[in-house]
């Protein structure tokens, strides 16, 4: 059992900060913007709640954090309220949050410089992973410190890798939204296609889901766009976000990325007709609208 602190209660961080608690066993203290969601989570886990991200970060062995964007992290790691102010020698700092590489290498330093350890550590498999504790994580930062937080990552993950120095969990996070986004289209596409064609849509996935257009999207989403029924998971505006993200690093590092930007801009079609928190298989419903 460790001593861990959970910053960020959203639909992720809320489950994941449960798992660290039941399944793993921990000592966990959590601190959201909204003090009364934090006093809700700590009454239904028996955990601890804190009003300020240095409160709940005081004494922890491990910190973890799952917030918004890079000024969110800000927010919440610098100044006299901020996680860094209380961040005891040797700790680690897990950040889960989907941010910028840039990001992930000034924490570094800035965790580094204040005695402590850390990690980005961004997830993917949406809110039903983070309920069910099936999450894939993507972790960069020294060996030693993942090898030490992995027993405790494990707690909400099915699968945790390193993949490099610090903002190598980032870039990784970048590439997983990119298969993603082209996958999700695709899979539009198609059931447009075949609803157009007169076939019946749920014999052709049943068939074709077994080849080798398979895909989890496949598998998880085309009973939900078949009834265009766009809520579960993953939303569209944080979908674009995360599309942001990817589309400035191929900037910066020269890649070319002409679907991930087309689908960029349909998602943000998909965003003016209301469907901001519709999930992101919503981009059926820009096809139908």
């Amino acid at each position: 059992m460790a001593k861990v602190a959970f910053i960020g209660l959203g639909v992720m961080g809320y489950p994941m900060a449960g798992h660290l608690k039941r399944k793993g066993g921990h000592d966990v203290t959590v601190y959201n913007r909204t003090l009364a969601k934090a006093e809700k989570w700590a009454g239904e886990f028996s955990g601890s709640a804190e009003a300020t991200p240095a409160k709940a970060a005081a004494d922890a062995d491990f910190v973890f954090m799952c917030v918004g964007n890079d000024d969110d992290i800000r927010s919440v790691t610098y100044g006299p309220d901020g996680i860094l102010a209380a961040l005891k020698p040797g700790a680690i700092l897990i950040d889960n949050t989907t941010a910028s590489a840039l990001m992930a290498r000034e924490l570094d330093e800035a965790v580094r410089a204040a005695g402590g350890r850390f990690l980005d550590a961004p997830v993917s498999g949406g809110q039903a992973g983070a309920e069910n504790g099936v999450l894939t994580v993507m972790v960069g930062g020294e060996e030693a410190d993942f090898n030490e937080a992995r027993p405790v990552i494990d707690a909400y993950a099915r699968m945790v890798g390193l993949m490099g120095p610090a903002g190598s969990g980032q870039l990784a996070k970048m590439m997983n939204q990119i298969c993603i986004a082209g996958l999700v289209q695709g899979l539009a596409e198609a059931v447009q296609f075949g609803r157009n064609a007169g076939l019946d849509i749920q014999k052709v996935i049943e068939v074709i889901s077994k080849g080798a257009a398979g895909s989890w999207q496949m598998e998880n989403r085309h009973k939900t766009m078949i009834a265009q029924q766009y809520e579960f998971g993953f939303a569209a505006e944080w979908m674009r976000k995360d599309l942001g993200i990817c589309l400035e690093e191929a900037r910066a590092n020269g890649s070319t990325l002409p679907i991930t930007a087309l689908i960029d801009q349909f998602y943000g079609e998909v965003i003016a007709m209301g469907g901001s928190r519709w999930d992101t298989s919503s981009l059926l419903a820009r096809l139908e609208r």
